[in-house]
């Protein structure tokens, strides 16, 4: 009587996960960068420069004020 042999579908299944993988990372790439077309990072980082501007600004001395006269 002749055996019937498995097929190795060891390959298979790998290639199912690797490609399985690839496709949620692009996904949730996409997802990540969403908030980016908002504009609402750009508005934040103009109001912290603008913060950081006014104070360093702010801190700036004069001789005279350093002498103390």
């Amino acid at each position: 009587m002749a055996e019937v042999e498995e097929k190795d579908n060891l390959w298979l299944i790998v290639g199912v996960c690797i490609a399985a993988i690839i496709v949620l990372v692009v996904m949730l790439k996409a997802d990540e960068t969403k908030h980016l077309a908002s504009g609402a990072v750009a508005e934040s980082q103009k109001e912290v420069f603008t913060k950081i501007e006014k104070r360093h600004t702010s801190n700036t001395s004069t001789a005279e004020q350093i002498s103390g006269k």
